[in-house]
């Protein structure tokens, strides 16, 4: 994979994931320190390459990581705040989340060190798909506009809006979105919106809703979690993965 920059990423901490379970990455990013998370059940797996939510990489990645690697995926969580960053209060994280929504190169860059993190830990960047989850689907989609050489991104009740001057002409891959028709922070404006934006740019996608599902209708234990769009988004994701790699 072409890679659209030149990024010094160095593995600091790196152990062999075990099938059981995964291992903690930290690795740096043109001199910055991250932390993601790496689980891969064999040397050959697909690779699931994950951002999370605007809370940083937490134990909700990591659950969703080992249940992906119970179904044989590889997956790689990046790190999109930097090493023991993962904000608590809303203010911080909306601090954190605005500055990368503002900073579009920087955002790129962290996603192009943590691709480059997950092939040195044995993750085949060639052969992978992108998913995240609320902040991290709208990075997805950021992913997908950079023209990113992966075979799908998907997006979680995400941010769906477009940069202004920005488009999906170089998106390569296909795309699907799982969205919750009672999402009060995203709306279905927006997602009428980018299905226009990708029909009109010829990018293969797929767009559903899930009706009476809140913002973070995935988020286990949260006042939003839905627990019927949870499971049909779950799994029609699993499926487009069968779909994708085969």
């Amino acid at each position: 994979m072409k890679l659209l920059y030149t990024i010094a990423v160095t593995i600091l901490f790196v152990m062999t994931a075990a099938a059981a379970g995964g291992v903690p990455v930290k690795y740096k990013v043109d001199g910055e320190k991250f932390e993601g998370y790496y689980t891969s059940p064999s040397a050959d797996a697909p690779l699931v390459f994950m951002v999370h939510d605007w809370d940083g990489l937490t134990e909700y990645e990591v659950k969703r990581a080992q249940m992906l690697n119970d179904l044989g995926y590889a997956v790689f969580a990046v790190d999109m705040f930097g090493e023991g960053v993962r904000p608590t209060a809303t203010a911080d994280k909306k601090k954190l989340t605005g500055e990368l929504y503002k900073n579009r190169e920087r955002m790129r860059k962290l996603l192009y060190g943590g691709m480059a993190a997950a092939s040195q830990m044995g993750g085949d960047i060639n052969n992978a798909v992108a998913i995240g989850y609320c902040f991290g689907g709208a990075v997805i989609l950021e992913l997908a506009r950079s023209g990113a050489d992966l075979k799908g991104f998907v997006t979680f009740h995400g941010g769906l809006n477009t940069p202004e001057g920005q488009n999906y002409a170089d998106t390569k891959g296909k795309v699907l979105v799982l969205h919750g028709t009672a999402d009060q922070a995203v709306s279905m404006e927006d997602f009428a919106s980018l299905a226009v934006q990708l029909e009109d740019a010829k990018v293969p996608h797929e767009m559903t809703t899930y009706s009476g599902a809140p913002h973070a209708f995935t988020v286990f234990g949260s006042p939003n979690y839905h627990e019927e769009a949870d499971i049909k988004s779950w799994e029609r994701f699993t499926g487009f993965l069968v779909e994708t790699f085969k």
